[in-house]
């Protein structure tokens, strides 16, 4: 079964036309300010009105408080919010009881140990993303156009669904499906000319690659 497949960093009308044409089931749109892909909730909010029902429009944010996030869900209508940032397992819960929206929280993933810290989330978030973690210094979570080692999740089994993310492109995305066994994908970085800047054929190319795995 092919993987489902989120473009994320959503910025202008043609990438989410391409993205919603080539059969992504997940968009996302990040709102913060230190990206290169961010937002404001009314400019999402006017992406978002362009996508169909049944793809879900996913909102990122990186430890935001409760009043960011209220701005941003009163700007746009978002069916689920990425946690990115340092959330704990507590902040997932108070999150999804306040704003009522399914949560995915992403983990940053180098080695043995932070697969294993991620199981203190399978039991409060609705999905999980492994994302590699940024090299010191980088002045965002994700989005940084590096991938970890996929062996790290080969064979692991959680009790949610899960996303690979990091790194990936039309050129890998095979070898990482099949060396992770990811259900799904989360593509941004591998998907643009330069930073922030989405090109609708790498969209539609890594969109095709996944359909056919």
């Amino acid at each position: 079964m092919s993987p489902d497949v989120k473009i994320c960093g959503l910025n202008d009308p043609d990438a989410v036309a391409a993205a919603v044409d080539g059969g992504a089931r997940f968009v996302g749109f990040v709102f913060f300010p230190a990206s290169p892909r961010s937002v404001t909730p009314t400019r999402a909010g006017t992406l978002a009105a362009a996508v169909p029902g049944g793809i879900t429009r996913v909102g990122l944010v990186v430890d935001a408080d409760d009043g960011t996030l209220e701005e941003i869900l009163d700007g746009a209508a978002l069916d689920m919010l990425q946690l990115h940032g340092h959330e704990t397992p507590e902040r997932v819960v108070e999150v999804r009881a306040r704003f009522g929206l399914p949560v995915m929280k992403a983990v940053p993933i180098a080695g043995a140990a932070d697969v294993a810290a991620a199981r203190a989330y399978e039991d409060v978030a609705d999905r999980l993303m492994f994302d590699a973690r940024p090299p010191v210094g980088a002045t965002r979570p994700g989005g940084n156009a590096l991938a970890f080692d996929w062996e790290l999740l080969a064979g692991e089994t959680w009790n949610l669904p899960w996303v690979l993310a990091g790194g990936l492109d039309a050129g890998n995305l095979a070898e990482a499906v099949r060396i992770s066994g990811a259900p799904m994908v989360d593509v941004s970085s591998g998907v643009e000319d330069t930073p922030g800047v989405k090109n609708p054929d790498k969209i539609r190319a890594f969109l095709e690659i996944a359909k056919g795995l």
